[in-house]
């Protein structure tokens, strides 16, 4: 008798487990090639489920998303989550560091949690030049429902992928390159895959109620420029920014450098009628713009032509970039408030200083960090590290964490750096060239401490924000000028720290970070999916014991 009672009282703990799960989300996706003509010609350009952009995905903290998806292409294929932070399970990060590509005519199934987050996102093919040419959407990690929001709930949430625009197939982009030389200036820029003009015709992107509050999520999907959006004749709250709520300052405008994602809340307080909403080039010698109409709920009377100018020079973005700060009272994707991590009383243990450089190897263009250039080899490097075959593909830090001041010649070769699990790192992203720069790192967020122009030296540190500077994933980074972040590494795994701006990522500006899973411990790091795809080197060996508490 006892033993059938204890066997029913595993059972309903069995039960309550399952129960106690979070929900799981199912997606589909089949990507393919189709035709459109977002700039009045047609096209080539990468569909998913016929749609361009891509499916929103719709999610809550702590969600599970898994996504099945059909490569349809004539090439290799992959998509990352920019953002999603893929705590212990790199596996799931979708670029080539840390995966095989989902070859033409297969499926490969991701499955990742949005695990203590909250924010908006974006995602995109990471693999060749896909991405310029569509395989992009948005990602949104809504909070959950016994979490607290600092300001009430919108009308309703939208939204708004900005981005420049090339008129050429990726394949041809991809030539180019190749080629060893530079893509250009764009040839347009789309709001939401479209490129409207200000002739009052058009459907419209989005409407509103007269006196509703709307939330407009933002991302520059684009693969070169800085974009500054503004909507004619509304201010904007701006809320949130890469998974952080913030002090809620009021804005005309706001620059949206490549991959960066924020939130603003919008109220249809104006006289009913349609708007439009700009999107417009910034630090570029040519001017290129779209706008998108947002009418009043009723309205029949089209926008004015005479749009809201855009600021002029990056002196006025840096001090928007300064002006940002983390709301420490306000709850994110857990109860506690942000600002009960006091990461500036924090001890650096690592300086680590990443400069990109611009140069030619064999007479061809090459991009690079500290004076190499990333090339990806056939072998992902987390399987070469998971399988213990590192050497056979890669070498740690084999950049130096001061770069000489001078960089004159460039080698070819992949980049990982070692980072001691657990420690806290301080970054500085140095910008020698004469244009912007926007960098990515996948994984974590990190505190975007300091812009400042010139050279860092230690003495710079006077001038960090330790107290509120906000927590995100992406970080610009001005011409001549330098950029500082701070943040722990204690996400086991391989992760891609690139530039945004993809001409450069595909030369080689980009490198991985290996903080490794010494303990070989289900604690750290989750183990390699049953589904897991081999190729390179670790083809056809067998797999290493799996991970243990």
């Amino acid at each position: 008798m006892r033993g059938f009672l204890l066997m029913l009282l595993f059972l309903a703990a069995s039960q309550s487990l399952v129960l106690a799960e979070d929900p799981y989300f199912f997606f589909e996706w089949k990507v393919a090639y189709g035709t459109r003509a977002p700039l009045g010609v047609s096209q080539q350009v990468i569909l998913i489920n016929n749609q361009f952009p891509g499916p929103n995905i719709n999610s809550t903290s702590n969600n599970n998303i898994v996504i099945n998806v059909f490569n349809n292409l004539d090439e290799p294929l992959l998509f990352t989550w920019a953002g999603v932070q893929q705590r212990k399970n790199s596996w799931q990060e979708g670029t080539p560091g840390t995966q095989c590509p989902i070859l033409p005519g297969t499926n490969y199934t991701y499955h990742f949690q949005v695990k203590d987050q909250i924010g908006s996102y974006m995602y995109y093919a990471s693999t060749g030049m896909h991405r310029a040419v569509g395989a992009f959407g948005g990602l949104r990690i809504n909070s959950r429902l016994l979490i607290p929001v600092p300001y009430p709930d919108p009308e309703d949430d939208y939204t708004v992928l900005i981005g420049d625009w090339y008129s050429k197939s990726h394949a041809e982009l991809k030539k180019i390159l190749d080629g060893g030389k530079s893509l250009g200036k764009p040839n347009g820029i789309l709001i939401n895959g479209k490129h409207g003009k200000t002739d009052g015709k058009g459907e419209p992107l989005f409407t509103m109620k007269p006196g509703k509050t709307y939330k407009y999520r933002v991302c520059n999907v684009g693969i070169k420029t800085s974009l500054n959006f503004r909507f004619q004749g509304h201010s904007m709250k701006l809320v949130e920014m890469e998974g952080s709520h913030v002090v809620q300052n009021i804005y005309e405008s706001l620059d949206a450098h490549p991959g960066s994602c924020f939130s603003v809340l919008v109220t249809a307080d104006k006289e009913p009628k349609d708007y439009y909403m700009v999107a417009s080039t910034r630090f570029t010698k040519y001017s290129l713009s779209s706008v998108g109409i947002v009418r009043y709920l009723g309205s029949n009377t089209p926008a004015s032509p005479e749009l809201p100018e855009a600021p002029v020079g990056w002196a006025w973005s840096l001090n928007q970039f300064r002006s940002y700060r983390w709301n420490l009272t306000a709850s994110a994707a857990r109860p506690n408030p942000q600002g009960s991590y006091h990461y500036g009383k924090i001890n650096i243990t690592r300086t680590i200083k990443l400069a990109n450089t611009v140069g030619k190897v064999g007479g061809k263009l090459r991009y690079a960090i500290n004076g190499v250039s990333h090339v990806n080899p056939e072998t992902p490097l987390k399987l070469a590290e998971y399988f213990e075959v590192p050497e056979k593909v890669f070498k740690y830090d084999n950049i130096p964490d001061d770069p000489p001041a001078t960089i004159t010649d460039i080698k070819l070769e992949p980049i990982v750096l070692n980072i001691t699990f657990r420690t806290f790192v301080e970054i500085i992203f140095e910008n020698r060239e004469k244009s912007i720069q926007s960098w990515n790192l996948g994984g974590y967020s990190f505190f975007a401490v300091a812009i400042e122009t010139g050279t860092w030296t230690p003495e710079k540190r006077k001038n960090y924000n330790l107290l509120d500077a906000i927590s995100r994933h992406t970080i610009q980074v001005f011409p001549k000028s330098w950029a500082a972040v701070l943040l722990t590494f204690d996400n086991a795994g391989m992760w891609n720290v690139r530039s945004e701006i993809w001409d450069r990522t595909y030369l080689g500006q980009q490198a991985y970070i290996s903080v490794q899973n010494v303990a070989r411990s289900l604690r750290d790091e989750y183990n390699v999916p049953d589904d897991v795809q081999l190729c390179g080197v670790v083809k056809g060996m067998a797999l290493p014991p799996p991970y243990t508490i």
